[in-house]
């Protein structure tokens, strides 16, 4: 196992700026939110106290397959289908991000998920907004919506979908992504949304590369034309592919602690986030889920140093690739990533 490097301890990783550019909404809530909003609700949970809840959805040490992993969202979304709801969870993550140092967070969710209980998916959305809305008056931390379809969905549904978004696309929405189980639901299905996603001037991510092979990663970027990949974790089993994404700066929006998790890789150590770095590819790092993964930003950059032995200019290079990689337009994006390289700077110097 490397060795750590002491200079970059906890503290001060806490302090780096961040950001967190693939972050579920449905799974990244407060264990106590959940049961607030149950006991509201009247819903019945699995588990009636904190640590009883976290034992059932801190699904790493347990899960089988991605497929497995996702099965614990059935929780959470339970007591997210009111818009109150809604707005409360995506305000709490918004503050949670902004306490340990992420200047620049990307909230995705699908609003399709959130309709059990009468919501439009419009209604679903504007309550996320009015969620980072809210942590905006509290917290001066970057933030948008990325609107997610789902591959087991009929196209139909995603077109609605990226629709949605880009009626949107002004007020706070900044991208469409095809999220869900990768095997037997190719992204090719949906081409038509990403068509409507893209004349409309929306940034494209597209999950790929997780529970699929290269073959899933290469349907992202030449028939979705993603501008990121989600997780894109087996790029390595496509050599020419690879090359393609590293010479257009596509970026990987990696989640080492989920994919250890959903057996997308046997061990964190084992992550090829490091190979794909030292090659030169846009790599960033990111929750995936706050509390199914039960991870920080700050923690991934920690198990990063200590178990794949990343350095000190590796951990910069790290950091800075996520604010070149956010959906933002270039000149906030230009002027952010200036703050964030003398701020970076000033924290890393000895």
């Amino acid at each position: 196992m490397p060795t750590a490097t002491p200079f970059l301890g906890p503290e001060r990783l806490r302090a780096l700026p961040k950001t967190d550019l693939h972050c579920h909404l449905d799974g990244s809530l407060r264990l106590e939110t959940i049961l607030d909003l149950a006991r509201e609700q009247g819903i019945a949970l699995p588990a009636q106290d904190a640590a009883a809840l976290a034992e059932r959805l801190h699904v790493g040490v347990i899960c089988e397959s991605l497929e497995h992993y996702l099965e614990a969202f059935g929780v959470t979304l339970s007591v997210l289908q009111t818009a109150p709801a809604l707005t409360r969870v995506t305000r709490e993550l918004v503050e949670d991000a902004a306490a340990e140092g992420v200047w620049c967070l990307e909230v995705r969710f699908s609003p399709v998920l959130h309709q059990a209980r009468g919501l439009s998916a419009e209604v679903a959305l504007v309550a996320v907004l009015e969620g980072l809305a809210q942590a905006r008056a509290k917290t001066p931390i970057e933030t948008g919506v990325i609107v997610c379809g789902l591959r087991h969905l009929p196209p139909s549904i995603n077109v609605a979908l990226a629709e949605l978004a880009v009626s949107y696309r002004d007020k706070g929405v900044r991208a469409f992504d095809l999220a869900g189980g990768e095997d037997g639901f190719p992204a090719s299905a949906h081409v038509a949304a990403y068509d409507v996603a893209r004349a409309n001037d929306l940034g494209l991510t597209v999950h790929a590369g997780e529970g699929a092979g290269a073959h899933s990663i290469r349907e992202a970027v030449h028939i979705c034309g993603a501008h990121r990949i989600g997780h894109g974790t087996r790029l390595f089993e496509d050599e020419r592919l690879l090359r393609h994404v590293n010479d257009r700066r596509i970026a990987l929006e990696v989640c080492p602690t989920s994919n250890e998790q959903t057996r997308a890789v046997h061990a964190f150590a084992a992550h090829p986030l490091a190979q794909y770095l030292r090659l030169g590819l846009r790599v960033t790092l990111n929750t995936d889920n706050r509390l199914m993964s039960a991870t920080t930003v700050t923690r991934e950059i920690e198990r990063c140093v200590n178990e794949i032995g990343l350095g000190v200019e590796e951990v910069r290079t790290l950091l800075l690739n996520g604010f070149k990689a956010a959906f933002l337009d270039r000149e906030p994006k230009k002027a952010m990533i200036v703050r964030a390289a003398a701020e970076i700077t000033r924290v890393l110097s000895p």
